[in-house]
């Protein structure tokens, strides 16, 4: 009888634990929609601005500028655009709650590892948002127009940029993250730098088919992904083995 009433007790007990988490992603995604829902509104309206920036600086004059194709484009244009805003100006909060989430599962030394990385991966975001935006939609844009002949002459869409804009802004900001994924996966002991190198050769592959299934069907796209990531991958197993390296010192 009391092996039973353990039993149940420890069920019940499983049970509250599982609800608890769920209670706890559940607030944690309220938190994340409603930072959403609220870095939203200012972004549709500066969207018109990003927008113009964007074509003015990325547009060779070979290609006669945007059109749009229907009344409403613009429009849904701008709500498209003001989303990729909304996603990058509270991506430093979304990691701060998923920090959050994760914390009471974590042991202090995961914590404190975590805990000055999210800094370091937000930097890295922005960077490779910013990166795309001022070094990469140009060359695209002057690879694009290459193709342009006497008989073919483009006639581009608004929408189809903004589509483009948004999907290689979300790309580099997130493929710029490969630092922060290498150390922390050394520091939180999932994988040892000798590991690391070990499996490099099948990480640059990983690395590359990312950045073809991330990107427009281009190979410049895919390059001037794929090559950065590679170099950031590098970076983040060289800080990972100082770091390691300065863990052994301090024991």
């Amino acid at each position: 009888m009391e092996d039973t009433k353990d039993k149940e007790t420890a069920e019940a007990s499983d049970v509250q634990t599982v609800a608890g988490h769920l209670e706890a992603l559940r607030s944690t995604l309220l938190r994340i929609l409603t930072a959403l829902a609220l870095a939203y509104i200012p972004c549709y309206v500066a969207s018109e601005m990003a927008i113009d920036w964007l074509i003015r600086w990325s547009l060779p004059e070979s290609l006669g500028g945007m059109h749009f194709f229907s009344p409403m484009e613009v429009f849904l244009v701008r709500l498209k655009m003001a989303f990729v805003l909304a996603l990058a100006v509270t991506y430093p909060w979304n990691l701060l709650q998923f920090w959050s989430f994760c914390r009471p599962a974590m042991y202090e030394h995961e914590r404190r590892a975590l805990r000055w990385w999210i800094l370091f991966a937000s930097a890295l975001f922005f960077g490779g948002v910013l990166f795309c935006a001022v070094g990469i939609l140009p060359l695209v844009m002057r690879f694009a127009a290459s193709f342009a002949t006497e008989q073919m002459r483009p006639l581009l869409g608004v929408a189809g940029y903004v589509e483009l804009v948004g999907w290689l802004s979300l790309a580099f900001g997130l493929m710029f993250q490969a630092p922060i994924l290498v150390v922390l996966a050394v520091r939180l002991d999932f994988l040892s730098c000798d590991r690391l190198r070990a499996l490099r050769p099948y990480i640059v592959v990983a690395i590359f088919i990312l950045s073809a299934l991330l990107t427009p069907p281009d190979i410049v796209s895919q390059i001037v992904l794929g090559v950065p990531t590679w170099l950031l991958f590098e970076l983040g197993l060289w800080l990972a083995e100082r770091t390691t390296h300065e863990k052994e010192i301090e024991k």
